[in-house]
């Protein structure tokens, strides 16, 4: 854990120290959910900031590792690295404050206008961290990378990731309750939210916190933000098993089966996202759900099957 710390440390010192403080904050959540049972919006009070930063965690190591393949841009990519991790950093110190420290909502809060200042904070702390995505998205078609299927991998996980930050905005508008207290010159608490067809706050996943009854915003934005990590993983995991199958060692099948993925990835994030903007619950996918998933799957696999005719092919030329 030490060793891995300091390589962090050296590939980008502050996305080192945010990561560092997101294991603090991690252990302390585990304590919290384990000792405290208050809640917030009927969810454990510590949730939420257990699943930011688990997130976060995941996120910083990932952008200093690619980071570190920059070559051209390197000292602008770091300045990106650096605005991702103060903009992200702010966005934890705020939840940390609003919601453990305050004891109160952290996101869509208009409650007062303290509760409206941090919430324009927050905002802008998330475009910072969306903003030097994007740019490491640009960086990233500048590189000419060794292998040309992880070129592929970085480029669309880092692009789509930035998407999928860009879904969050998606629930900042107000609900039909909402807008319904607006039409009539009142100041709604609460404006915007994660359900769909819903208020915030009724039954959920466990932990997760994913509506149950009604759709929920931030399964796309989850999915789509991972991206970063999903996709690079598919390409180094294609050459770990190329030892096992010989056809994966072709960079060509690897490279079509990383764009397979990517396909597939996006596919995944517009299905969710569609689903909880008809009000449904992941949990109570209809017939339409259902069938896009069918349809997706099997063009996943039939990517697939295709890429792996590319090798065989090329075998059979070969032996002409």
């Amino acid at each position: 854990m030490a060793s891995w710390g300091l390589r962090l440390f050296r590939l980008h010192r502050p996305l080192g120290v945010l990561a560092g403080a997101m294991v603090l904050l991690l252990i302390a959540c585990g304590f919290g959910l384990l000792l405290d049972d208050r809640t917030l919006v009927n969810a454990p009070l510590w949730a939420k900031p257990f699943k930011f930063a688990v997130s976060v965690l995941v996120y910083a190591p990932t952008l200093a590792w690619l980071l570190s393949l920059v070559k051209r841009g390197r000292r602008v990519g770091w300045w990106m690295g650096t605005a991702f991790a103060v903009g992200m950093g702010t966005d934890m110190a705020l939840l940390v404050w609003q919601v453990l420290l305050q004891d109160r909502p952290l996101h869509f809060n208009h409650a007062t206008p303290a509760d409206v200042t941090i919430g324009n904070l927050l905002a802008t702390g998330a475009f910072v961290a969306w903003g030097a995505t994007a740019a490491v998205v640009v960086l990233l078609l500048f590189q000419k990378l060794p292998d040309r299927a992880l070129t592929s991998a970085l480029r669309w996980g880092t692009a789509l990731a930035a998407g999928g930050m860009g879904l969050a905005l998606l629930m900042f508008s107000a609900s039909p309750a909402q807008q319904r207290v607006l039409d009539g010159g009142g100041k709604p608490a609460m404006i915007g939210g994660h359900t769909i067809g819903l208020e915030d706050g009724g039954p959920g996943l466990p932990l997760l916190g994913w509506s149950t009854v009604g759709g929920d915003l931030r399964i796309a934005h989850f999915v789509g933000i991972h991206a970063i990590q999903a996709l690079p993983l598919l390409a180094l995991g294609l050459v770990a098993l190329s030892r096992r199958y010989p056809m994966l060692s072709n960079e060509l099948v690897r490279r079509r089966l990383v764009w397979t993925g990517a396909f597939g990835y996006a596919g995944l994030i517009v299905l969710t996202a569609w689903q909880a903007m008809r009000g449904q619950s992941i949990v109570r996918p209809d017939f339409w759900t259902l069938a896009a998933a069918a349809g997706l799957a099997a063009a996943v696999v039939l990517g697939g099957v295709l890429s792996a005719r590319v090798s065989a092919q090329r075998r059979a030329l070969r032996g002409l």
